[in-house]
């Protein structure tokens, strides 16, 4: 048996798992509504029940899976195992002979999905290559404990040789953009280039994953600190995951409203409008193609374990100085440069209005436009 074999997938969910979960969705248990909290868009407290049930009831009787995942398997799809892990890769070959081939790396609460829009934008100039995380969607279930960014690094340098490519370029957001940055730092004369989506959350990074800067006025000390506040206030899923994935597992694998709930309201605290739901900020489909890839998949708790194995791995965040870097910043604040570049190193470095954390989702054709950019300006 072949152990580097490349297996071709199909995704096919049994008509079995689509009718427990429509069945699941109309028994919900709801919470009893609290009086006053009936303001749909007002998340100060987390994800409105008065919301929730709305796109509960679109996934039970709107959403159609079978057309989105025929959209899905228009793109060649592969398994393959490395390290004992078996992980699933999106492959969208050019027509271009001279194309550059380039990893799309997603974070949580996103998947390959997240990516679905973007990959007609690229494939002029691209090879598109995206791998699922460990314990993220297809690539799932764990083989077992470990697997963090050094372990998946090492790994996606791997599936990259087996579909044939020496040389390549990556993207990533999230997660995602600390597997990009790990596999320039590890693998230098392999990377071509880096190119990182990054938004405001970042600055809550400060003085923790990012050194604090010495030279800020207490101006623009005190705004970083307003921002690490709030990032701080959004921590808890961290928290939880980063330490008690187990227990948060339970409760996303046995109730598909726990996991809707758990994964649309980071649509809503890192989009670039506050003013949107989540539904408004990206497209209503995408999103619950998204979030029943986690629950087909049962990646709600698996993926959860990815966060409690980097907390305790001890890595830190590494970029390599060697390599070209981009970023691409959405929903920007004046201060992320002054915060997170503050040397001027990056060379490519872009700031939009508009956006947010899953840029590919809310900006498609600015991404597109600015992965084509910096490549341009590097090959």
């Amino acid at each position: 048996m072949n152990q580097n074999a490349l297996t071709p997938f199909r995704i096919d969910i049994p008509p079995a798992d689509l009718d427990d979960l429509r069945d699941r969705l109309a028994r919900t248990r709801w919470p009893i509504p609290v009086p006053g909290r009936d303001d749909r868009t007002d998340f100060t407290r987390g994800i409105p029940l008065v919301y929730l049930e709305e796109l509960a009831e679109y996934w039970r009787d709107g959403f159609d899976w079978r057309a989105q995942e025929e959209k899905l398997n228009q793109y060649e799809q592969f398994t393959t195992v490395v390290d004992g892990q078996t992980f699933h890769v999106v492959h969208v070959r050019s027509a271009n002979p001279e194309a550059i081939p380039l990893m799309l790396n997603h974070g949580w609460p996103g998947s390959f999905v997240e990516y679905q829009r973007l990959i007609p934008l690229l494939t002029d100039e691209f090879h598109v290559v995206i791998p699922s995380l460990p314990g993220f969607g297809f690539s799932s279930p764990l083989s077992g404990t470990g697997w963090e960014l050094a372990r998946t690094t090492a790994a996606y340098a791997e599936l990259m040789t087996r579909l044939g490519y020496e040389r390549f370029g990556a993207h990533g957001t999230d997660i995602g953009a600390g597997t990009t940055g790990r596999l320039a730092a590890l693998y230098p004369e392999r990377v071509i280039g880096t190119h990182l989506g990054a938004d405001p959350r970042w600055l809550g990074l400060v003085g923790d994953k990012f050194p604090y800067p010495d030279d800020l006025s207490d101006d623009e000390i005190a705004q970083l600190e307003v921002l690490r506040t709030e990032d701080a206030a959004d921590r808890g899923y961290l928290l939880m995951q980063n330490h008690r994935p187990d227990t948060i597992g339970a409760a996303l694998t046995d109730s598909p409203v726990g996991q809707l709930a758990w994964i649309a309201e980071k649509f809503k605290t890192r989009t670039g409008d506050a003013n949107r739901t989540p539904d408004e900020s990206v497209d209503r489909d995408q999103l619950l193609t998204n979030i029943s890839l986690y629950w087909f998949t049962r990646s709600g708790a698996s993926s959860a374990q990815f966060y409690y194995e980097s907390e305790h791995s001890g890595l830190d965040l590494v970029m390599a100085s060697g390599v070209p870097s981009g970023w691409a910043v959405f929903d920007s604040h004046p201060l992320i440069r002054r915060a997170l570049d503050p040397w001027k190193a990056i060379g490519h470095w872009s700031e939009f209005a508009e956006g947010g954390h899953f840029p590919a989702m809310e900006e498609t054709e600015l991404l597109a436009d600015d992965i084509r950019v910096f490549f341009r300006g590097i090959s």
